[in-house]
This record gives C-alpha cells, sequence and structure tokens, in this order.
C-alpha cells in the first residue's frame, strides 16, 4: 500500500511541474477559505481542542504554504505585499514542528494573517485574470 501511495505522489509530482502557477493561487484561496470556514465562530480554547478542526486547520496551512512555493519569482515580484517567505516558513515549522506547534502563534496566524492572505491572494488572481501578470 505504501509503495502504491508513493508511486502515485511521484506521477502527480510529474503532473504538477507543468502546471500553470495561477492554478496554486486558485489553490491557496481554496485552502485559506477552508481555514476561515472551519475556525469561524470558534473561540481559542475551542478551537485547540477541536481534534479534527486543528488538525485540519493545521493542514490547509501547510497546503497554503506548499502551493507558495510554486509561485514563480515575477508572481512574488508583482505582489511583494504578500510576505511570501513566512507563507513558506510558516509551512515548514507546521511540517516539521509536530511535537512543537504553538498554539498563540497559531491562533493569531488564523486571525490576522490568514483574512489578509486571502484578500491579498483574490486581488492577485484578479491581476492575474485580467492579464496585469505575465
Amino acid at each position: 500500500m505504501l509503495r502504491q501511495v508513493l508511486y502515485m505522489s511521484e506521477q502527480n509530482n510529474d503532473i504538477n511541474m507543468g502546471r500553470d502557477w495561477r492554478f496554486y493561487i486558485e489553490d491557496m484561496i481554496s485552502f485559506a477559505g477552508k481555514v476561515l470556514s472551519y475556525t469561524d465562530g470558534l473561540e481559542r480554547l475551542q478551537f485547540e481542542a477541536s481534534g479534527l478542526t486543528y488538525d485540519a486547520t493545521v493542514r490547509n496551512l501547510e497546503l497554503i504554504g506548499e502551493a507558495a512555493t510554486r509561485i514563480p519569482a515575477m508572481v512574488r515580484e508583482f505582489a511583494p505585499h504578500i510576505q511570501w517567505r513566512e507563507v513558506i516558513s510558516m509551512r515548514n515549522r507546521l511540517i516539521h514542528g509536530y511535537l512543537g506547534i504553538d498554539n498563540d502563534t497559531l491562533w493569531s496566524i488564523i486571525q490576522d494573517d490568514v483574512p489578509s492572505l486571502l484578500d491579498d491572494l483574490l486581488t492577485l488572481k484578479k491581476a492575474a485574470d485580467e492579464n496585469q501578470i505575465r
């Protein structure tokens, strides 16, 4: 089973290598929307105790960072107000810090950073849709 999963992962990497960067922006928008939807109406302590919601939220934050690694430099330069390095760094800390996620920082990211990131990504998508980015 694991061998099959690894093989499928290699196939997906081959397919994704030619994937247009706009799709990654759309993915990031979707993941950010999920983070906000999953945590809507929750207080921090409820979120921390929520189990599946906590895990799903962390996973979507990881995916935002993973998708950000696929955004080419020319797009990052077009949108320097998006903190690309911090988004990618967040992904790395979440992926590799499985024994030490700081819930204060995590909650701050969800409440403060994700909403503004989502707005910035929507603006970037609009610019791309209007062919302002080449």
